[in-house]
């Protein structure tokens, strides 16, 4: 009897999901190394917010940091569910699901709503935890929603790409070896400080990276208020990247499927 293409992903979801968070190791940094930027960033930049055009009046650095630490702990997220796929292939549970009834989307989608589920708690985790400090998001709750499914999004894509290098290696330290690439260009972005106080080849880098187009959406919901342009900018990024790093992933199971039968 065939079974249903929804409970074999709700199934291997929920195990992705579980087995997540039964394992510090690979949430704990991804939670807690934001944070420590961020606490220092604020600190000691804190008078970057007194240059005019930097922030609006009434706001604060760390409001300006909250859209980078969304952003830095998904990108984290997302390479940690790749490489859990990575795990799976070789440990041999990838072989055991090829060799059942299991759809084959199932497997790929079910792997990264780990990724997504911890994408979405990130996003309402560092909101939560910094609004106390006085990171409030002036778009409001609709601002707030758009950070959440921005996340959620970029979750997929970055990890979708991190899932097409399983794939493609069946090794986690290949795949763990693709976020430093990720790392440089958050640093070469806007995401920790504003554009037009840098200069030279920085600038033009930066002012060029995509993930400066998609965290400025995020800070102009966090420091302005709500905007069509700003959403669609922090949504619109990362569904370019999950677009292109679906198409990647799928390809590269379809090679492995195939070099498996």
């Amino acid at each position: 009897m065939k079974v249903p293409v929804g409970p074999q992903l709700a199934a291997l979801s929920r195990r992705a999901v579980l087995r997540f968070a039964r394992q510090p190791s690979s949430w704990a940094p991804a939670t807690i190394f934001p944070l420590l930027l961020v606490a220092v960033n604020s600190s000691a930049m804190a008078r970057v917010a007194e240059i005019p055009g930097v922030v609006p009046p009434g706001t604060t650095f760390l409001m300006f940091l909250l859209p980078a630490a969304i952003v830095q702990g998904v990108l984290f997220g997302g390479i940690n569910g790749g490489s859990e796929l990575a795990t799976d292939i070789q440990g041999g549970f990838f072989d055991r699901l090829v060799a059942s009834p299991v759809s084959r989307p199932a497997i790929l989608l079910g792997r990264l709503a780990g990724a997504v589920a911890f994408g979405v708690f990130q996003a309402v985790f560092f909101q939560l935890i910094l609004w106390p400090f006085g990171a409030q998001v002036v778009a409001g709750p609709a601002g707030r929603a758009t950070l959440v499914v921005s996340a959620a999004v970029l979750s997929l894509g970055v990890g979708s790409v991190a899932a097409g290098l399983a794939a493609r290696t069946g090794q986690p330290e290949a795949v763990q070896g693709f976020f430093p690439l990720l790392f440089i260009l958050l640093f070469l972005s806007s995401a920790f400080f504003p554009t037009q106080l840098m200069s030279g080849w920085y600038q033009v880098v930066a002012e060029h990276n995509p993930i400066t187009w998609m965290v400025d959406g995020m800070r102009t919901l966090v420091l302005e208020g709500w905007s069509w342009s700003a959403a669609i900018a922090a949504v619109g990024v990362p569904a370019a990247v999950c677009v292109v790093g679906m198409l990647f992933a799928t390809r590269q199971l379809d090679r492995r499927l195939a070099v498996a039968s």
